[in-house]
C-alpha cells in the first residue's frame, strides 16, 4: 500500500492500518481472543517481540501462540532467563554467562566460586515459580554500546561485557528487563514472565568452559526442560526414565556387549557378544549391498597430508583429523605429515582413477565398512553412539549427470527397505544445504541442492531444509529414525557432488569420447556402525530381534538328570545355525531365568527329566512369564525360520 501498512495473514486474509502497528495491535486487531493468547508475532518467518513496531508496510505474519511450533523455543528462552533471576536472588554475587534455549529445555552457564549441585535445584526452581508468579514484563531495550560494558563491568558482571565487546560494530545492543532484573540478549521473548507457566523442571548441573575453551574458567551449567503444559512435561519426563533403562550403556554391560576405557578414550573395546551382533548387521547389510549392484572395496588408513590437500579436506576438516609425521633419513631429518582417514570418499576416487572408466562402466556403486577416525572433543564423547574410531558403513556411486536422479531414487529405496527391517516405519528427511564455509561455486551448488531436492520429490520425499548444514562439498539429505519412545536419531545420509571428482580428476569417456566428469553420490543408511548399533540397543531395549542377537537360544536344565539332554539339543541347534548355549550349572531354574532374562537372552528352552523322556522342550521367551511345551524338532524348526534374516 503507497500510504497505509497492509500485512497477509496465514488464511490469505489482509489487516489494513495507517500507522505502523505492534505486533500485539495486530493480534489485537484479530480478535482478543488471540491478542490474550499471543506469545510473539513471526514477520516473514523471523520470531519478533509483540511490543515491538513493524518496520515494514507490507509482510506475511503469523501470531505465535502456546499452540504454535514456535511456541516452545520462545517458552524454553523465557525459562532461561527465570532460572537467571533466580540463582541471582538466591546466590548474590554469581555472574550469569550464556543461556539459549536448546532441544527439549534451555541451560545457563554461571560463574560461582562454589559451583552449584543438583541439592541447589529444588530451592532455584521454588524461586522460579515465584518469579513467574509475578508476570513481570520482558521489556527489550536498546542501549548503547559503551554505557553497556560499562553497566556490565561495574556490575561485576565480567563475561556480559566481554560479550558485548567482541560483538560486531554493526550489532544492536539490546537487554531484556524483567522487573528490576535484566540480561543482555538479542530476543525474541514473549511479553511477560508469566508466559513460562508452570511446565517446567530443572534436570541437571554439569562443568562447561567459557566459550567451550578448555584454557578458559570452568562454568556451572545448569540444564532445565520446559513444556507448554504439564501434559506435555510429565510425558517427557516419562520418557527420560524410559531413555534412562534403555541406556546403551547399561545394557551394553548387562549384555556384556563392550567396554569403553580412558586409555583409549573414544574407542570401542567388542566383547564376544557385541562383536557377534556387530557382524550379523554387517552380514545383513553386506547382502543388501550385493544385490542392489555394490561392489565391496579396503582402502588404507593413513595417507600422505597431499590427497587431503587435493581433496580439500586438510583444509576445511583438517582441525577433526589426527595427523601423524614420521621421519626420513640417517637421522629423520626429513619428515613427511599423515593424516589419519576421518572418511572414505578421496580413498574411493582413488580406486575409481585406477584404470580409466567408460560411460558403459556407470553407475558404478562402490561400498567399504571403512575404519574412520576422528578427533572428537572429549566432552563430545558418549559410549558408542560418539567415538573418535568408527566404521562407516560408506558408499559412493559414480554416475553420470543424467543418472543422478535415478541412482538417488534406487538409494532412497533400499535405504526405506533396510529401515523397514528394523521396525523404523517413522522416517523424516532433511536436506542440508550450503554451508557458509565450502568448496565449489555459487551456479554449481545451485545445481546440486536442486538436483537433489528434485530426486526426494521423484522418490516420494518432501525434504525439509537445514540452511547451512551441507557438507563442504555438496549438499545432503539426512534420513532421521523415530524410535520406539519417540525420540529421532539422524544416521542415513546421500550427499551430492560435483565438486570432489573435479578436485580429485576423476574422468570417464563418454559416447562422444570425450572426457567428462562423473557426479559423486556419498551414501551411507547406518552411518556409523557403533552408532547405529546403539540406536538398535535403545530402540529394542535391549531385546534384539532373534537374527541379530548374540546369543539366540539358552538351553537349560532343570535337574542334572536332564545335562546329556541339553547337551543334544544345543548340538542339533547349533548344526542348523543358531548360537546356543547350554546352563547346566547346579542352580535353581528361577535363578537361571532370571540370570538369562537380565542377560536379554530371547529364548529359554527349559528341560528336565520329563521332556528329556519325550523329546520336547519348554520355551519361554524374554519378557514372558509363561512357556510353551514342544515337541523338540517343531522347537527347531519354528526357531530356524525365525533366526532368519530379513531378505
Amino acid at each position: 500500500m503507497e500510504n497505509g501498512f497492509a500485512y497477509r495473514l496465514p488464511d490469505g486474509k489482509v489487516l489494513t492500518f495507517d500507522h505502523a502497528p505492534t505486533g500485539a495491535e495486530i493480534a489485537a486487531a484479530i480478535g482478543p481472543g488471540l491478542a490474550k493468547a499471543a506469545l510473539a508475532i513471526k514477520v516473514e518467518g523471523q520470531i519478533r517481540d509483540l511490543a515491538r513496531t513493524m518496520d515494514t508496510r507490507e509482510a506475511a505474519i503469523e501470531i505465535v501462540t502456546r499452540k504454535s511450533a514456535d511456541a516452545l523455543d520462545i517458552i524454553r528462552h523465557d525459562a532461561a532467563h527465570v532460572m537467571a533471576e533466580a540463582v541471582q536472588e538466591l546466590f548474590p554475587g554469581t555472574q550469569v554467562t550464556i543461556g539459549p534455549a536448546i532441544e527439549n529445555g534451555f541451560y545457563y552457564d554461571f560463574a560461582r566460586d562454589t559451583p552449584f549441585t543438583l541439592d541447589d535445584l529444588p530451592k532455584i526452581e521454588a524461586k522460579m515459580h515465584e518469579i513467574v508468579k509475578r508476570n513481570a514484563p520482558l521489556e527489550r531495550e536498546v542501549w548503547d554500546r559503551a554505557d553497556a560494558i560499562k553497566y556490565f563491568r561495574d556490575k561485576g558482571e565480567k563475561y556480559k561485557a566481554e560479550i558485548i565487546e567482541d560483538l560486531p560494530g554493526t550489532e544492536t545492543i539490546t537487554v531484556y528487563r524483567q522487573g528490576e532484573w535484566l540480561d543482555l540478549c538479542r530476543g525474541p521473548h514473549a511479553p511477560s514472565t508469566g508466559s513460562v507457566g508452570d511446565a517446567f523442571k530443572l534436570m541437571k548441573v554439569a562443568g562447561a568452559y567459557w566459550r567451550g575453551d578448555s584454557k578458559n574458567q570452568m562454568l556451572t551449567r545448569i540444564y532445565g526442560t520446559a513444556w507448554r503444559d504439564k501434559k506435555e512435561l510429565e510425558a517427557h519426563l516419562t520418557m527420560l526414565e524410559e531413555a534412562e533403562k534403555r541406556d546403551h550403556r547399561k545394557l551394553g554391560r548387562e549384555m556384556d556387549l563392550f567396554h569403553l576405557q580412558e586409555e583409549a578414550a573414544g574407542s570401542v573395546f567388542w566383547h564376544p557378544n557385541g562383536w557377534t551382533m556387530y557382524r550379523a548387521l554387517e552380514t545383513y547389510l553386506r547382502k543388501r549391498l550385493e544385490t542392489d549392484g555394490y561392489v565391496e572395496v579396503k582402502t588404507p588408513q593413513l595417507f600422505e597430508k597431499s590427497l587431503f590437500e587435493a581433496s580439500g579436506h586438510w583444509q576445511m576438516y583438517g582441525h577433526g583429523m589426527f595427523k601423524v609425521e614420521v621421519g626420513h633419513g640417517h637421522d629423520h631429518e626429513h619428515v613427511q605429515t599423515f593424516g589419519i582417514k576421518p572418511m572414505n570418499c578421496p580413498a574411493h576416487v582413488q580406486i575409481y582413477n585406477h584404470g580409466m572408466k567408460s560411460y558403459r562402466d556407470l553407475p558404478l556403486r562402490m561400498a567399504e565398512f571403512g575404519s574412520c577416525h576422528r578427533n572428537e572433543p572429549s566432552g563430545a564423547l558418549h559410549g558408542i553412539m560418539r567415538v573418535r574410531q568408527f566404521t562407516q558403513d560408506d558408499g559412493h556411486i559414480f554416475c553420470m549427470p543424467e543418472q543422478v536422479v535415478e541412482e538417488s531414487k534406487r538409494f532412497c529405496a533400499l535405504l526405506q527397505r533396510v529401515y523397514a527391517d528394523f521396525g523404523f516405519s517413522d522416517v523424516k528427511v532433511k536436506l542440508a544445504l550450503r554451508p557458509d564455509v565450502r568448496a565449489g561455486t555459487d551456479e554449481i551448488w545451485d545445481r546440486a541442492e536442486t538436483e537433489l531436492r528434485d530426486a526426494a520429490r521423484q522418490a516420494g520425499l518432501e525434504p525439509e531444509d537445514l540452511p547451512g548444514e551441507g557438507a563442504f562439498y555438496g549438499p545432503k539429505l539426512e534420513y532421521h529414525l523415530t524410535d520406539a519412545i519417540g525420540r529421532t536419531w539422524q544416521c542415513g545420509t546421500l550427499q551430492l557432488d560435483f565438486v570432489l571428482p573435479e578436485r580429485l580428476d576423476a574422468e570417464f569417456v563418454a559416447a562422444d569420447n570425450s572426457r567428462k566428469r562423473p557426479v559423486m553420490l556419498h551414501r551411507a543408511i547406518f552411518g556409523s556402525v557403533e552408532r547405529f548399533i546403539g540406536v538398535l540397543i535403545e530402540h529394542y531395549a535391549g531385546r534384539l530381534p532373534l537374527w541379530l542377537s548374540p546369543t539366540q537360544v539358552v538351553v537349560a536344565t532343570i535337574t542334572q538328570d536332564a545335562d546329556g539332554y541339553a547337551e543334544q539339543v544345543a548340538a542339533t541347534l547349533a548344526a542348523k545355525g543358531l548360537r546356543v548355549i547350554t546352563d547346566t550349572r547346579n542352580e535353581k531354574i528361577n535363578y537361571k531365568v532370571r540370570e538369562h532374562m537380565v542377560a536379554k537372552r530371547p529364548i529359554l528352552l527349559v528341560v528336565g527329566k520329563r521332556e528329556a523322556q519325550e523329546r520336547a522342550v519348554a520355551m519361554r521367551r524374554l519378557g514372558s512369564e509363561s512357556q510353551t511345551v514342544l515337541p523338540l524338532d517343531q522347537a527347531i524348526a519354528d526357531l530356524v525360520a525365525e533366526a532368519a534374516p530379513p531378505q
